[in-house]
């Protein structure tokens, strides 16, 4: 899914390069990279995403499991 979301940044760099170099007004070269920016944040995002440990696993898969049973004090 990263990879994917890389390939989006590359397209949307050279669409943002392409749109100021091209004399577009500043409003519509920054909106350009916004758009750069917004998917970079969420690559970035994915990227500190905790993968799940095998307990954690385990209970999102057997979620009644008395190992993973959650009491209130």
């Amino acid at each position: 899914m990263i990879d994917n979301l890389q390939e989006k940044i590359e397209k949307e760099r050279a669409a943002a390069r392409a749109v100021c170099e091209s004399g577009a007004s500043a409003g519509e070269c920054a909106a350009a990279w916004d758009a750069v920016e917004e998917l970079q944040a969420e690559a970035s995002h994915q990227r500190q995403t905790k993968p799940k440990n095998s307990f954690e696993q385990y209970c999102s898969d057997n979620p009644d499991a008395a190992e993973c049973r959650l009491y209130d004090d």
